[in-house]
């Protein structure tokens, strides 16, 4: 029999909006965290989530904060809610102040043992969503994953995407005699980089990746540089390649194509189609030999590696008198147009061909 998934959903600052004295003692202070009902709506229409809200109420039913400014407000919260189709199967409130050091406090769990010590609930499987470290902390000491909103441009849209649709994120080792490299990749990241190739301007040019394509990139490579450059920047863009197509997962949903972009005297355009089929059009021209450490003729092989080991098609063109705009316009240009190809629609998750596979 399959186990029981649970949401432990935090409340201030989650579902409804948390005001500065952190108290929604009043109706005047209801406020609806933007994006939840449609997708909080949706997650318990096509999941099989138990919803359980957890929450601290900092001293409920003291002269501080009386039981009858609380219940009127959260009572109204609730049936919003549930106009909606989100019905919580579980409410479990803390009453304690900080300082009391309750276990029963997020972030400890003596509030939570019955699902903690029932094996007919799947914790590992499970997730807390909250907006605190607070709410992460709980995730840790549950055994379960977080869903921390604002963080990382965290929103209710890219938590429901990642809860239905699942996490695109993959991480790809290639070593050889001449190169070892470590490659991750979120596709549905803040564009966070961590580069390192040993070329400087190889990697200002993977953090446009990730930067632009919003794409949290990681990139470690130590090649055989005292030969020369080669070995390093192609074995790059074949891990770069691999790992992304890893993320992608069977495709479902996604855009698939997608960009063309100026950069000062420059005009750069990469047109890309995750149709599973590699093949590379380059119409760029470059009259220095090197740019940084960087050989010129090896762009298009870095492109063509990267279209093989991905598995797309890619049309790269570029014109411009500047080489370092031209290439770095190439670059973000590519960012811009893996962010379109990739982004993924939860409401309408079907493979975009007519063969049926990608």
């Amino acid at each position: 029999m399959e186990k029981q998934r649970i949401l432990f959903i935090d409340r201030d600052g989650t579902l409804i909006e948390e005001p500065d004295d952190e108290q929604i003692d009043s109706f005047e202070k209801l406020r609806f965290v933007p994006g939840v009902f449609s997708n909080l709506g949706y997650i318990r229409k096509r999941m099989g989530f138990r919803f359980v809200m957890v929450t601290n109420q900092d001293g409920l039913g003291t002269p501080s904060f009386p039981e009858e400014t609380f219940w009127p407000v959260h009572r109204l919260m609730l049936q919003a809610l549930e106009s909606e189709g989100i019905v919580f199967d579980d409410q479990l409130i803390d009453r304690h102040f900080p300082e009391d050091n309750s276990p029963e406090r997020k972030p400890g769990t003596a509030m939570l043992k019955e699902y903690i010590d029932n094996p007919a609930y799947d914790i590992a499987g499970s997730y807390v969503i909250g907006d605190r470290e607070s709410d992460e902390q709980l995730a840790k000491n549950l055994g379960c994953k977080a869903i921390i909103l604002g963080r990382d441009g965290m929103t209710w849209e890219k938590a429901a995407e990642l809860l239905i649709a699942g996490e695109r994120t993959a991480e790809v080792r290639r070593t050889t005699k001449e190169t070892d490299i470590l490659v991750r990749v979120n596709l549905d990241g803040s564009g966070k980089t961590d580069i390192d190739t040993g070329l400087g301007f190889f990697d200002h040019m993977l953090e446009q990746i990730g930067k632009h394509g919003m794409i949290d990139l990681t990139v470690h490579t130590k090649g055989d540089l005292w030969v020369d450059e080669h070995h390093t920047i192609e074995d790059t863009g074949i891990a770069l390649g691999e790992c992304i197509l890893k993320a992608l997962g069977d495709k479902r949903g996604i855009e698939r194509y997608g960009f063309c972009l100026p950069m000062d005297d420059c005009l750069c355009q990469v047109a890309i189609d995750f149709g599973g089929r590699p093949w590379l059009v380059w119409d760029a021209e470059f009259h220095r030999e090197k740019i940084g450490e960087m050989p010129t003729e090896m762009f298009m092989h870095f492109f063509k590696s990267f279209s093989d080991a991905a598995r797309i098609n890619l049309n790269i063109k570029a014109e411009g008198e500047n080489e370092h705009h031209k290439i770095e316009g190439i670059f973000k240009a590519l960012a811009r147009s893996l962010k379109m190809a990739v982004r993924r629609d939860i409401h309408h998750l079907v493979l975009p061909s007519t063969k049926g596979t990608l």
